[in-house]
């Protein structure tokens, strides 16, 4: 049997704060007033153009593809159009006062940290074993078996097995210090020596290290590692004044 359940904002409010989303909560309203306030001592404006394009962005990475699927979508989320239009608003002028504070600095921050955006083509073996990493390294140095064998034998996941312990490229930052030191000190191809880390012991096999490109797609990344380092860094810095009123 149905019944009818009342929600008021008052129990939203308490839900926020037994679900402990408080601290995530202000922090995202601090974000966005000090990302406002910025831009408007900027002097940052929004144009026509870009709150459509951005508006249509919006609805396009939601798969609102009509009328109808954004109303819809407004409801769910207890959103009016003027709501929308605010989170139209924030999204340029977040994007725009990225460009203004750092577009000058991404090439300076990627020459100056280069080595952190390298890439390596490797394979992995995740042992238990320390001695029998060895025994098994040497066997590959001695030819009697190869680093695909051991990892048919040795890799427990299915699916990571079946690619022979393909990592991918994967980026420099992704890497323990400890693995990363050796990983791209190699000369590929290259099967290093067993690396011990808390994860247990690693065979890796390096077979490329890829220098990095400054493309747009790292433009982008860049940008958007500065930009929210930045917002961090004020939010840390900021006096927060709560005003709450307690209803009777």
């Amino acid at each position: 049997m149905s019944q009818s359940i009342t929600i008021t904002r008052e129990d939203i409010f308490q839900q926020v704060k037994l679900s402990c989303q408080i601290p995530s909560i202000i922090e995202g309203i601090m974000t966005r007033r000090i990302i406002t306030l910025a831009a408007q001592e900027a002097g940052i404006k929004v144009e026509a153009e870009e709150l459509q394009t951005a508006a249509d962005n919006i609805r396009l990475i939601n798969q609102l593809h009509n009328a109808d699927d954004t109303w819809a979508w407004l409801e769910k989320h207890s959103l009016s159009l003027d709501d929308f239009e605010d989170i139209v608003y924030t999204t340029i002028i977040s994007e725009k006062l990225a460009q203004y504070l750092f577009a000058d600095t991404i090439e300076p921050y990627f020459y100056e940290n280069q080595l952190d955006y390298a890439g390596v083509v490797m394979y992995e073996v995740v042992l238990d074993n320390e001695d029998l990493a060895i025994e098994l390294f040497y066997g590959m140095q001695e030819g009697e078996t190869s680093f695909h064998e051991i990892a048919r034998q040795y890799i427990q996941d299915t699916e990571l097995r079946r690619i022979g312990g393909y990592r991918g490229i994967v980026s420099r930052r992704e890497i323990k210090p400890e693995i990363s030191a050796a990983v791209f000190a190699a000369n590929p191809p290259q099967i290093l020596k067993p690396i011990v880390t808390s994860r247990g012991v690693h065979l890796i096999l390096v077979e490329e290290i890829i220098q990095p490109q400054l493309d747009d797609t790292l433009r982008s990344q860049i940008l958007a590692n500065l930009f929210e380092n930045w917002v961090k860094q004020q939010v840390e810095e900021a006096e927060i004044v709560m005003h709450l009123e307690q209803s009777q």
